[in-house]
């Protein structure tokens, strides 16, 4: 069977393609870290403009590297989303795992919180993930199997729980958390109430009488 070989947009974004330039490189780098501030701010309503003055370049620039602000908003979401799932793969490797699935649920829920735009563009359509990097949702998805694995094996989560029911959890405390950002009191307490949910019956008791 011969394989297809991936475009080069997704050749370079997986690193496999020819290294840019040193000054290419820092426009790159400039232009998303622009456009991850006048997004973050402003959504896809966002212009290109307004990011190349904020990167200091030229629209010529931007589109060079972007040649759409699609495949901008793309770029952006999938470098959130990798980062995800590098930060889930790190808390398997050197985290405990009675907390490390926790650790991970929460960060998603803040992440949410403080950056609804980009949750948003994620969920309006305007990104193919897998698309745009095959792979990616597999390897989280695997990532928070383990977390949960790991944290029903010590006996930090019920052993009832499967993934699907993480998801929707996920999703759901996501999706909250967005509409309540300004109260960061409130998503800890939801947070707590949820977490609570997902531990046995003799680790709640444990801690309410704790």
């Amino acid at each position: 069977m011969t394989s297809r070989k991936p475009s080069a947009r997704t050749a370079q974004r997986a690193g496999i393609g020819p290294p840019m330039r040193a000054d290419a490189r820092r426009n790159h780098i400039g232009i998303m870290e622009a456009a991850e501030a006048v997004f973050g701010a402003k959504g896809s309503a966002a212009s290109t403009e307004e990011i190349a003055r904020r990167a200091g370049v030229g629209i010529g620039t931007v589109f060079r590297h972007f040649p759409t602000k699609d495949a901008l908003i793309e770029a952006i979401v999938l470098a959130r989303v990798q980062r995800l799932v590098q930060g889930a793969e790190t808390l398997l490797a050197e985290e405990d795992p009675a907390t490390a699935f926790f650790t991970l649920f929460t960060r998603v829920v803040e992440e949410a919180a403080a950056k609804k735009p980009f949750t948003d563009l994620a969920a309006g359509g305007f990104v193919d993930l897998e698309a745009a990097s095959p792979g990616i949702v597999t390897r989280l998805r695997q990532a928070i199997a383990t977390l949960l694995r790991k944290a029903q094996e010590v006996g930090a989560v019920r052993a009832d729980v499967r993934v699907p029911e993480i998801m929707a959890l996920l999703l759901g405390a996501a999706q909250a958390a967005q509409r309540t950002s300004s109260d960061r009191k409130l998503q800890g307490r939801t947070l707590a109430i949820l977490f609570d949910g997902l531990r046995p019956q003799n680790s709640r008791r444990a801690r309410r009488s704790a």
